[in-house]
């Protein structure tokens, strides 16, 4: 058998974090940025013979699924004839501010996967990777079965790319929760009690909004089980769109 690709459209934290996972459980990588594959040299070579870097449209024709680490402001880059027919994993949070806003989100019209999903029509979008930091990520991994092995939620319209992307998560060394269609992907977004703070527990308090970001990518990781993200699903109340403190 071959080994699966993953293809990694941007490389910011998220993008690494998760291209380290997937390298050491045994995945090739394919990553790629919107400088260049030049750009990536130094990381290829730290990730070793797994990894490879190209242009964001050549990630996406090599790995199914394709991980869109893109800042969601930037959803309409991606290269929607290359990710025709593939399994797109959606980690983009949306955070509005004076030079971004988008009023379908902001009206809970649509969720940010929703918009995503419109772009690329012909993918299939899943949301997931959305809700835990990189650190937490390359941390709470553990073999199936583990006592205290971690889930992370997931959400998506196609029900065989959530099992994709449920068997990626325990190949990642997670279990995966799976909860429903992309309209109710909000349950695990920016501002619900699924997003972030599960896996790293209480911050100290007082923090500004950027304190609070930077605790949270350095915070140890905190298992979370299965049971408890359904119960922090089922408990979710819909509040404005976006990352709010």
């Amino acid at each position: 058998m071959s080994t699966p690709t993953l293809g990694v459209i941007g490389t910011g934290m998220v993008g690494l974090g998760a291209a380290r996972r997937a390298v050491d459980a045994g995945l090739n990588v394919v990553l790629s940025n919107s400088r260049g594959p030049e750009t990536l040299a130094g990381v290829v070579s730290e990730l070793g013979e797994r990894a490879r870097a190209a242009t964001p449209a050549e990630a996406a024709r090599a790995g199914n699924p394709v991980l869109a680490s893109v800042p969601l402001a930037a959803y309409e880059q991606l290269p929607r004839e290359e990710l025709a027919g593939k399994t797109v994993i959606d980690p983009m949070n949306y955070a509005p501010h004076s030079e971004f806003d988008l009023p379908e989100l902001d009206s809970d019209e649509l969720t940010s996967s929703q918009l995503v999903q419109r772009h690329l029509a012909d993918a299939q979008v899943v949301k997931a990777l959305h809700n835990i930091g990189p650190k937490q990520l390359l941390e709470l991994f553990r073999p199936p079965g583990a006592p205290d092995r971690t889930a992370l939620p997931l959400s998506g319209d196609d029900p065989d790319a959530r099992r994709q992307v449920a068997d990626l998560l325990d190949v990642l060394g997670f279990d995966a929760v799976d909860l429903g269609t992309l309209a109710d992907s909000w349950r695990s977004e920016p501002n619900t009690p699924l997003y972030a703070l599960p896996y790293v527990g209480q911050p100290p308090s007082g923090l500004t909004t950027l304190e609070f970001v930077a605790w949270v990518q350095q915070a140890p990781g905190v298992s979370v089980p299965a049971a408890r993200i359904e119960e922090l699903a089922a408990a979710a109340v819909r509040g404005p769109a976006g990352f709010r403190m």
